[in-house]
């Protein structure tokens, strides 16, 4: 038999909004902006700073809510809006901002020592691929037991990847070695994905 999980009583209830609004504002002066058309309506003062009870009061009069939109600012800064109104447009805002927003991946390429020409064309293929796509890469060669004598040869082959790949991208990290590791990364050049 499944429990039923049991609520909070509404008074125990915590409240999950950001802003506080209307009464919850507790300081003794806010300043307004964002009067926009209720400009004339109210008497805009020069600094928009008002005592928070006319503040509410112009609210109310207005069938608006008080919103404070800036509590760290001295005085808190408020708004006279519909809240829900607010709410909805701040969160479009947010989700606008985070669809504009690009993340950069770092994607890796791993080569041993002793890669034949079509292994690196191929890798070089997906190399491409990632960069036209604005992602990061991380090339490296991994040395295992006794390969790591062949040093030189790993060096060449990033070498030879990185000229492959000059037009798109650029070298942030030359080769060096990390461990048994030899890394390099490189960064897509502005507008070569284009």
């Amino acid at each position: 038999m499944a429990k039923r999980r049991r609520r909070a009583p509404r008074n125990m209830r915590v409240d999950t909004r950001e802003h506080r609004i209307n009464h919850e504002i507790r300081v003794p002066e806010v300043r307004l902006t964002g009067l926009g058309q209720y400009r004339e309506e109210l008497g805009e003062r020069e600094d928009g700073v008002y005592a928070t009870q006319d503040a509410l009061r112009m609210a109310n009069e207005l069938n608006l809510d008080l919103v404070e939109v800036a509590a760290k600012a001295i005085p808190p800064v408020c708004r006279i809006v519909e809240y829900s109104k607010f709410r909805y447009e701040q969160k479009k805002r947010e989700k606008a901002n985070k669809a504009k927003q690009h993340t950069v991946v770092m994607k890796e390429i791993r080569f041993g020592p002793n890669t034949d020409e079509h292994d690196f064309q191929f890798k070089l293929r997906h190399a491409q691929k990632f960069l036209e796509e604005g992602n990061k890469l991380k090339a490296y060669v991994q040395f295992r037991g006794r390969n790591i004598i062949y040093k030189n040869r790993g060096r060449d082959m990033l070498d030879k990847f990185a000229e492959e790949l000059d037009e798109l991208a650029k070298i942030e990290m030359a080769p060096k070695m990390e461990g048994r590791r030899m890394i390099m990364i490189m960064a897509p050049r502005k507008g070569a994905n284009t």
